[in-house]
């Protein structure tokens, strides 16, 4: 069995889920979220809890059983509590800025990046040196922020570039010494 595909989902108060065949729909305080799923996935929903079986313990079934549950799971999440990543710049003058609604980004390239936000998501710059991109789903803002980190990700031997809050880069030696003989 699945540890994470037997867990039910609690339903908190002010979500709405609404099942139709293999199309779940969930609504709450932030907005709504719509999604199909595999076929295969049977999900009901029991009192204020959602629970998600599978058809067999084959192996197909076994991963799917899990997937479908993290995905409704970060449905309801995101509709009460929302996600968020912070991203941070390391560099002289590595700097972000927010023109509008898009992020401008200056990290040693000969031109500023600007970037877009994709729909449902919402770009702060609360200090030239840092980004934070926060929405309802996980999918859009996780790939957001991979698109930013990708404009200049950092590198080993100072560090310097676009970096997750809290992520650890491995440092590596420079150059050592070369004897002139």
């Amino acid at each position: 069995m699945s540890r994470i595909g037997k867990m039910p989902i609690a339903i908190p108060s002010g979500v709405k889920i609404d099942l139709d065949g293999q199309h779940i729909s969930v609504e709450g305080p932030k907005g709504k979220l719509e999604r199909d799923i595999h076929p295969d996935m049977d999900v009901k929903i029991e009192g204020e809890e959602l629970i998600v079986n599978r058809p067999s313990d084959d192996s197909k079934h076994a991963a799917l059983h899990g997937l479908t549950r993290a995905l409704i799971n970060n449905m309801v999440v995101g509709v009460t509590a929302g996600f968020k990543k912070d991203l941070e710049l390391v560099g002289v003058g590595y700097r972000a800025a927010k023109q509008g609604n898009n992020l401008v980004l200056t990290v040693g390239y000969s031109h500023p990046v600007e970037m877009a936000p994709t729909e449902g998501i919402t770009i702060d710059v609360p200090t030239p040196n840092r980004i934070t991109i926060s929405g309802i789903d996980k999918e859009k803002v996780g790939a957001f922020a991979a698109n930013v980190r990708a404009v200049r990700p950092p590198e080993p031997y100072k560090g310097k570039g676009i970096k997750y809050v809290g992520e650890v880069i491995k440092r590596k030696a420079g150059k050592a010494g070369v004897k002139a003989g």
